[in-house]
């Protein structure tokens, strides 16, 4: 699946900067039936991280109620260049990971 991430490439040190995120998955709830009746097995996102220069700085879980195509924002303060990765973890053994750089004046 696919993930477009969004990330300042120059920042301040010091400045508050917004990270996005959005991935591209079904997330099937679990709850809806085909149309012979049958229950469509739940195939979800279960969590996502993103690190900072190898530290965790921000952790969701996620649940059914959740949207397809999940969209994550949130900021973080620009401390150091260097490298942010995301994580995507979710049923049926789905991973994916995806990482942008910053350079910090």
């Amino acid at each position: 699946m696919a993930a477009l991430i969004n990330v300042p490439s120059k920042a301040k040190r010091g400045d508050i900067i917004e990270i996005r995120t959005l991935t591209s998955h079904i997330m099937e709830t679990g709850f809806r039936h085909t149309a012979d009746g049958k229950l469509v097995p739940r195939d979800i996102i279960t969590s996502f991280a993103c690190r900072y220069n190898g530290t965790e700085i921000f952790r969701a879980d996620l649940f059914p109620a959740i949207a397809a195509n999940p969209y994550l924002s949130f900021f973080t303060v620009a401390k150091d260049s260097g490298k942010f990765e995301f994580e995507w973890i979710g049923d049926n053994g789905y991973s994916t990971t995806a990482s942008a750089s910053i350079t910090v004046e």
